[in-house]
């Protein structure tokens, strides 16, 4: 919630001109920043996790996702109603007119999916919907912030640095977890080739072995997945 204080700061502490002059326009921009901000930096939890499993860090932050996601869900609302209010005029005509606008059609696109999964996050509809339809449906939360992310640029008229200082992290950490992920892949893959090759040497030298040596062998063959395994592991 202290993000959310950081407008008292030109009203109460050291008055700024520029908010004072549209002070609910000012509101209404920040709790979007804050809103976007936090929706980005909820992105970059999984990422660390993958890139540096061993961090305590990472895994500290993952455990607070659904916190920090639904944060992001509470900026989004409080910026949506605080525009509603800034635009209202006593009639909801000017309202229907700024809604049309297609860079507001994409935010409200972002606050609906984000409003979707903050009521999906709890434990009780992972249970209700299943692992794998849960994770199809937040994996939305990036469809919401390329949505929040055009929102936001198209909104100032001019393409921000904001918004690459903001969503430019979750694309570098996202293509270097796919990177990672990838190359992982990738090594598995030659260590079962590895395997089978060794396997296939062994077993051929077992056919040529004498009859009595042969239970030795076979014995140090059933160990290999163990051995296999424990490679595995420390590897990772």
């Amino acid at each position: 919630m202290l993000p959310g204080l950081w407008p008292a700061w030109p009203f109460f502490v050291a008055e700024d001109a520029t908010a004072m002059t549209d002070p609910l326009k000012y509101v209404l921009h920040h709790w979007g920043l804050v809103g976007c901000v936090l929706l980005a930096a909820v992105l970059t939890f999984s990422p660390l996790r993958v890139l540096l499993p061993r961090s305590g860090i990472a895994r500290a932050l993952n455990r607070h996702r659904r916190l920090v996601g639904v944060a992001a869900f509470a900026y989004g609302l409080l910026h949506f109603a605080a525009h509603t209010r800034h635009v209202y005029d006593g009639t909801f005509e000017t309202f229907w007119k700024e809604i049309g606008k297609p860079f507001q059609l994409a935010g409200l696109g972002a606050l609906v999916i984000l409003f979707a999964l903050s009521v999906t996050s709890l434990d009780a509809a992972i249970r209700r919907m299943g692992s794998r339809a849960w994770k199809n449906l937040h994996r939305l939360a990036y469809v919401a912030a390329a949505l929040a992310a055009w929102h936001q640029a198209i909104a100032r008229k001019v393409f921000p640095p904001q918004v690459i200082w903001i969503f430019g992290p979750v694309v570098i950490l996202q293509v270097a977890r796919h990177w990672k992920e990838h190359a992982d892949r990738l090594a598995d893959r030659e260590l079962e080739d590895a395997e089978r090759g060794l396997l296939g040497q062994l077993q051929r030298l077992v056919v040529k072995l004498r009859s009595e040596d042969r239970p030795r062998l076979t014995a140090l063959l059933d160990r290999l997945p163990i051995v296999s395994d424990r490679l595995r592991a420390t590897g990772r």
